[in-house]
C-alpha cells in the first residue's frame, strides 16, 4: 500500500512537538521562512513543486502542469494568504495548494474532493494532512463508530457532507470549497470557492469545455516514462485518448476485453484504434483477467473503506501490466458520467423559467424511461429544500425502494435505503446523523441541477483517490482529467437543461470534442454492460465471501446481522441490488479488520518496507 502522504504545520514554536509525531522515520521536510517545519512527508517523484518568493513559500502537490519559474512569478504576487484565492482559481489540473506567508499558513485541496484535506488537534496545535490515516497515526485516533455505521446502513451510497466524515475519531475534513487558515496554533475553515453561474448556451459551453480539456491534456505526459490511457470505446476515455495523442502520439492505450456478447464497447474502440495508428494498444482478453470479486477479502487502503471491491484484483493486474509497458501516468475517464449526464433535478428550475421547454423534456423522458407524466409534474411543483430531503432519508431509511420509473428530483442524487443486514443499532445511529445533517447542511448551489451535478462529483471523486493509490503501488500515477477543477468549472458554467434531456447522450462532451474525436464515437448512445460478468464472479467467490463474514468485525460491533446477510446472499436475486450493497460492505469489513490489528495497518514505514 502506498506510503506517500504529508503533514502541514503552522509557523509556531509549539508545532515542533507535533512534528515529532509524523509516522515516517526519515521524511522529506520543507521549512517556513522562519526555519520551523512546514511540510513533512513523502511524495512520489514529480508530485511536488515548492517555490520561494521573499517571505512566501508556496507548494503545489499533485497534477498541476505549471513550471517552477511560473509558479515563482505567481508566488511573488502574494502578500497575505487571502491572495492565494486568485492563484488557486487559475491553476490547471487537480492539486493541493499550501502557502506560508510571513507567519500565516493556508492549505487546501481541489474543489471536487479528489485532493482532500483533514485536520486534528495534537499537543495543543492544529495540524493538517492529505490523509486521515496519517493524522490517526499521529494522534492515536480510534474508530468513529457513527461514521462506520453510516457507511454500513446506507449501503455505501452516502453523499456529502456525511460522506466527508473520516472513519477516524477526532479528525475533521472541511468541505472541498473551503481551505484551512491558521491563526497561530488554531485553524479555521474559510470558504474560498463558489460555483460559476450556469449562463452559457450549449454552443458557448462546448467551446469552453473543449478549451478546458485541451488545456488539461496539453502537458499531461509524465516527466519520465510513458503516458497511457484507457480506451474502452466510450466517449469519455476516447476523448482523452485523442486529446493526449496530439502531444503524445505514441501513447499506450489499454482496455479490458468484453466477456458479454451484448457489450458493444469493442466495436467503438476498434474504430478509434484504427485512427490512433502511432499508439501502442493493449487489450487484455477476458480469459486472462482475474474474475470479478477475486481478492475481495484483502484489505486495500488503511484510510477508508475501499469502494471498488469487485474489481480490485483486475485493478492490481492492470496497474502492473501498465508499469511493465513503461507507463508512469495513466489517463482515465472517471468523472465523465457525473459531469456530462445531468440528474433530472434541473427540471425544477426549468419548469419555472421555461414551462413549455420543461414539459417537452418530461414528455421525452416519459417516452424513453416511462416516467408517469402527471406524478412527475406534481413532484416538480414541490421541490422542497435540502433539510427536508435529509429528513426524508432518515424517515425512509428502512422503507421499500422507490418505484423504478420515478425520477430522483430531490436534493440528493439517489434515495438512501438500509440493506437488510444492517442492525437496528446501525440504523438508529444513521437516522440520528441524517436528522442532524438536516439542520446543518447547505446546498452546493441555489440551482438544483447544478447542486446535483456537484453532489455527484463530490461523492465519487474521493472514491477515485483511493483507486489511484492502487495504481501508485505499482509505480503508475492514475490521472482523471475530468476531475480537474477548471474542467468542472467549465461544465458548471453551462445552462444545465441545454446539455440534459432524453434526446442525446452527453451532448456537451460530444460538441466539445467535435473535430477531435471520431463522429462514430460521439454519436454513440449506449454504454458497456458488465452485470452478468459480475454475477458470475460473485457466484464463483461466494464461499470465500461467506467465510469472511463468519467471524465479522462489523458484527462484533453490532452493525450487521451475519445470518441475515448469509440468507440474502444465498437467496435468488431478482436484481443486482444485493450485490451493489455487498461491495461497500466488504470494503468496510476488510478496512475495520486492518484498522484494529495489534500492529496498525497505518504505520507508514512498515507499509513502505513491505510493499
Amino acid at each position: 500500500m502506498s506510503s506517500t502522504g504529508f503533514v502541514v504545520l503552522p509557523d509556531t514554536a509549539a508545532a515542533g512537538e507535533a512534528r515529532a509525531a509524523v509516522p515516517w522515520e526519515a521524511p522529506q521536510e520543507f521549512p517556513h521562512a522562519s526555519g520551523r517545519p512546514w511540510l513533512v512527508g513523502r511524495w512520489s517523484p514529480g508530485d511536488l513543486t515548492v517555490v520561494t518568493a521573499g517571505p512566501v513559500r508556496l507548494a503545489v502537490i499533485g497534477i498541476c502542469p505549471v513550471t517552477a519559474p511560473r509558479l515563482t512569478e505567481l508566488a511573488a504576487r502574494i502578500r497575505t494568504v487571502s491572495d492565494v484565492d486568485a492563484l488557486a482559481a487559475s491553476l490547471p489540473g487537480s492539486c493541493h495548494v499550501a502557502a506560508s506567508v510571513d507567519g500565516q499558513v493556508r492549505f487546501q485541496g481541489s474543489v471536487t474532493g479528489l485532493r482532500r484535506v483533514f485536520h486534528a488537534r495534537l499537543h495543543q496545535v492544529d495540524v493538517a494532512a492529505d490523509r486521515a490515516d496519517v493524522l490517526a497515526a499521529m494522534t492515536g485516533a480510534g474508530i468513529d463508530e457513527t461514521a462506520l455505521a453510516l457507511r454500513v446502513a446506507t449501503g455505501g451510497f452516502l453523499p456529502p457532507p456525511l460522506a466527508d466524515r473520516p472513519l477516524w475519531s477526532g479528525i475533521s475534513a472541511p468541505a472541498p470549497d473551503h481551505c484551512l487558515v491558521w491563526e497561530r496554533d488554531r485553524v479555521r475553515e474559510v470558504r474560498w470557492w463558489r460555483p460559476p453561474a450556469p449562463e452559457l448556451s450549449l454552443a458557448a459551453g462546448a467551446e469552453a469545455v473543449g478549451k478546458a480539456l485541451a488545456g488539461a491534456l496539453d502537458e499531461r505526459a509524465p516527466g519520465h516514462g510513458r503516458l497511457s490511457s484507457d480506451l474502452s470505446g466510450g466517449m469519455d476515455s476516447t476523448s482523452l485518448c485523442f486529446l493526449a495523442a496530439r502531444r503524445v502520439p505514441d501513447l499506450v492505450t489499454f482496455r479490458w476485453g468484453e466477456a458479454e456478447a451484448g457489450n458493444d464497447d469493442a466495436a467503438f474502440a476498434a474504430h478509434a484504434i484504427g485512427l490512433l495508428d502511432r499508439a501502442e494498444h493493449l487489450v487484455v482478453p477476458p480469459g486472462e483477467l482475474p474474475r470479478l470479486f477475486a481478492d475481495a477479502d484483502r484489505p486495500v487502503d488503511p484510510e477508508e473503506a475501499y469502494p471498488f471491491v469487485r474489481t480490485i484484483a483486475r485493478t492490481r493486474y492492470t496497474a502492473r501490466l501498465l508499469a511493465d509497458a513503461g507507463s508512469r501516468r495513466h489517463l482515465a475517464g472517471h468523472g465523465g458520467d457525473e459531469l456530462f449526464t445531468p440528474f433530472p433535478g434541473y427540471l425544477h428550475g426549468l419548469l419555472r423559467r421555461r414551462p413549455l421547454t420543461a414539459l417537452r423534456h418530461v414528455r421525452g423522458y416519459a417516452a424513453l424511461k416511462r416516467w408517469p407524466v402527471l406524478p412527475t409534474l406534481a413532484a416538480l411543483a414541490r421541490p422542497g429544500d435540502e433539510a427536508a430531503w435529509w429528513r426524508a432519508q432518515a424517515d425512509g431509511l428502512t422503507a421499500p425502494p422507490p418505484p423504478r420509473r420515478r425520477p430522483v428530483f430531490g436534493w440528493g442524487v439517489w434515495p438512501m435505503r438500509a440493506p437488510a443486514w444492517a442492525t437496528d443499532a446501525a440504523i438508529e445511529a444513521t437516522r440520528e446523523a441524517l436528522r442532524h445533517t438536516a439542520g446543518t447542511a447547505r446546498p452546493l448551489s441555489t440551482d438544483l441541477g447544478q447542486h446535483q451535478l456537484l453532489l455527484a462529483v463530490r461523492t465519487s471523486a474521493p472514491w477515485y483517490r483511493l483507486l489511484a493509490r492502487v495504481f501508485a503501488d505499482a509505480g503508475v500515477q492514475l490521472d482523471s482529467p475530468f476531475f480537474d477543477d477548471r474542467v468542472v468549472e467549465a461544465v458548471l458554467s453551462v445552462r444545465v437543461h441545454e446539455h440534459a434531456g432524453p434526446w442525446r447522450y452527453k451532448p456537451l462532451l460530444a460538441e466539445a470534442m467535435r473535430g477531435t474525436v471520431p463522429d462514430a464515437v460521439l454519436g454513440r448512445s449506449t454504454k458497456g454492460e458488465f452485470s452478468d460478468e459480475a454475477n458470475r464472479g460473485l457466484r464463483h467467490h461466494m464461499a470465500g465471501i461467506l467465510e469472511l463474514f463468519e467471524d465479522s468485525a462489523l458484527a462484533a460491533r453490532g452493525l450487521i446481522d451475519p445470518g441475515v446477510l448469509r440468507a440474502r446472499l444465498l437467496a435468488p436475486q431478482p436484481d443486482n441490488a444485493t450485490s451493489i450493497a455487498l461491495e461497500p460492505l466488504i470494503g468496510c469489513e476488510t478496512w475495520l479488520r486492518a484498522a484494529t490489528r495489534p500492529t496498525p495497518a497505518w504505520r507508514f514505514d512498515a507499509r513502505a518496507s513491505s510493499s
